[in-house]
C-alpha cells in the first residue's frame, strides 16, 4: 500500500501541519481525528487495515490530517472568541491548503469528508458550509452543537456566543439556512450518521437528523447498540459505510 508522510508550514496557522496519506487513486477521503488527535491516530487505530483492500485496490485514497484542538476548542487558557478563531483558521488551512494539495494528487471528482468522535464535528461542520466540495459524508459519534453541556462534557466555549460560534455550530445555523442553491447541493451528498444508543450526544444527533429532514436533505442516521464510542466500533462502521 502507498503510504506518504507529508509536512509543510501553513501560512494560516502559523505552523509546521503533517498529513499522511494511503492509497494511490479513487475517492479522496478527507480524515479528521477524535479530539486532540494526531495525523496518525486513524491509523494506529487500525481503521486503514480495515480499509486496505479499497485502497489497494485504487477504491479510495485516504489523506489523515492533524488537529489543532488544543490551540482552537481544548486551549483553556484562551478566551473563547481566540478559540473559536483558531478553529476558523483550521478550516481556512483545510479549505486553502489541504484540499488543493489533495486535487494536485488525485483528479478524482469524489471528496469524502470523514471524522470520529469530534472529527466528525469537523467533518460534519465543513460539509455543511461548503457542501460544493463533497460528495459523501461520513460521520461517527459526532457532537454538533459544542455550547451544549451534557454529562461531563461542557460547553466548549464556557457560554461565550457570537456569529463566528454560530456559523460553526451546524444544528445552530442550518436551521435558518434558506439559499436554494447551498441547499440543492447539500441534497446531493450521501450523507452517513452514526452514534450508539448509550452516547450522551445521541439527542444531538437525533436533532441534526431532523433538521436535515425539514430541509428536504437525505441522510441516514444510523443507531448502534451500546456507546459505540471507541476504535472497535468504528473499525466495524468503516467496513460497513466507507
Amino acid at each position: 500500500m502507498n503510504r506518504e508522510y507529508h509536512k509543510w508550514w501553513s501560512e494560516r496557522l502559523q505552523r509546521d501541519m503533517e498529513l499522511l496519506v494511503f492509497g494511490h487513486a479513487g475517492a479522496k477521503v478527507l480524515v479528521f481525528p477524535t479530539r486532540r488527535g494526531r495525523f496518525y491516530e486513524y491509523e494506529n487505530m487500525g481503521m486503514v487495515n480495515v480499509l486496505a483492500d479499497k485502497i489497494q485496490q485504487g477504491h479510495l485514497q485516504l489523506y489523515c490530517v492533524d488537529s489543532v484542538d488544543n490551540e482552537s476548542f481544548y486551549c483553556n487558557w484562551a478566551h473563547p472568541a481566540g478559540r473559536i478563531q483558531r478553529h476558523i483558521a483550521f478550516e481556512d488551512y483545510i479549505l486553502n491548503e489541504v484540499l488543493p494539495f489533495m486535487a494536485s494528487k488525485n483528479p478524482h471528482d469524489c471528496v469524502i469528508s470523514h471524522g470520529l468522535s469530534l472529527g466528525a464535528f469537523h467533518a460534519v461542520n465543513i460539509v455543511l458550509r461548503h457542501p460544493h466540495l463533497f460528495k459523501k459524508l461520513v460521520a461517527f459519534s459526532g457532537r454538533y452543537d459544542l455550547t451544549l453541556a451534557v454529562e461531563s462534557f461542557h460547553n466548549l466555549l464556557d457560554g461565550f456566543y457570537n456569529e463566528d460560534v454560530y456559523f460553526h455550530t451546524p444544528n445552530h445555523f442550518l436551521p435558518n439556512l434558506d439559499c436554494n442553491l447551498h441547499l440543492n447541493h447539500l441534497r446531493k451528498i450521501d450523507i452517513i450518521l452514526t452514534i450508539g444508543n448509550e452516547d450522551p450526544f445521541l439527542q444531538n444527533n437525533k436533532h441534526l437528523s431532523s433538521i436535515l429532514r425539514q430541509k428536504g436533505i437525505n441522510h441516514q442516521l444510523i443507531v448502534w447498540d451500546g456507546r459505540a464510542h471507541s476504535a472497535s466500533y468504528w473499525r466495524r462502521m468503516a467496513a460497513i459505510y466507507i
